[in-house]
């Protein structure tokens, strides 16, 4: 339950009961007791669901921050409650993955909910004497393509310091924007030909002979 939202929760044992019986016929302390059982009915439901609040999936929206402190990220307040969820539920998978190509991709791929392209030029090797050839190519850039249009500065930036705390630290990166296609305008259906039967008009029938009048 969150915090914001704890208020009216019914309570177990009463303070008020628990007082010697001196007390138990004054009105004064019984009255004074109830408003400290508000106060602390809150913290037996908390420790009752516990494991629920550590939960990414079950924890109040007001507990996520700090659930996220916990693993070590930082989430956009602006985000939908779902993918803050997603977000603080996989930071240990992506922790293992962090500085990999496919690693960034799912982040970046949280963050703005498009998956990314990522072109990048490094590599790892090993070799058993020193000095030996480095891997990759020389001043690689770490590449992440996105399929969107450009969001607005401020998402922008909060974007490329994502990406700088995630890729290698000895790596440049570049981040581009690449405008989705315009759909095109859904064209009128083409009329299907009128059979030719039907395109001849047909003659008006003659017009009737008067009717015969009989002589007086």
């Amino acid at each position: 339950m969150a915090r914001l939202e704890s208020s009216g929760i019914a309570v177990r044992h009463r303070l008020g009961d628990a007082l010697p019986s001196m007390f138990l016929d004054d009105a004064f302390i019984q009255r004074f007791c109830d408003g400290l059982d508000e106060v602390l009915a809150p913290v037996p439901s908390a420790l009752d669901n516990f494991s629920a609040i550590l939960d990414p999936q079950l924890t109040p929206p007001d507990f996520l921050e700090w659930l996220a402190g916990w693993v070590g990220i930082e989430i956009d307040h602006t985000w939908p409650v779902e993918r803050r969820r997603r977000m603080v539920s996989g930071a240990t998978d992506m922790f293992r993955r962090r500085g990999t190509a496919d690693g960034l991709a799912d982040l970046v791929e949280l963050f703005v909910g498009v998956r990314p392209d990522i072109v990048e030029g490094g590599g790892s090797a090993w070799s058993q004497s020193p000095d030996g050839p480095l891997p990759g190519e020389a001043g690689a850039v770490v590449v992440v393509r996105l399929r969107m249009t450009q969001p607005n500065p401020a998402a922008l930036s909060r974007l490329d310091k994502l990406v700088a705390a995630n890729k290698p630290a000895h790596i440049a990166h570049r981040i581009e924007f690449i405008a989705p296609p315009k759909s095109k305008p859904a064209s009128a259906p083409t009329p299907a030909p009128v059979p030719e039967a039907a395109a001849t008009s047909t003659p008006p029938p003659p017009p009737a002979p008067p009717p015969n009048k009989e002589p007086s």
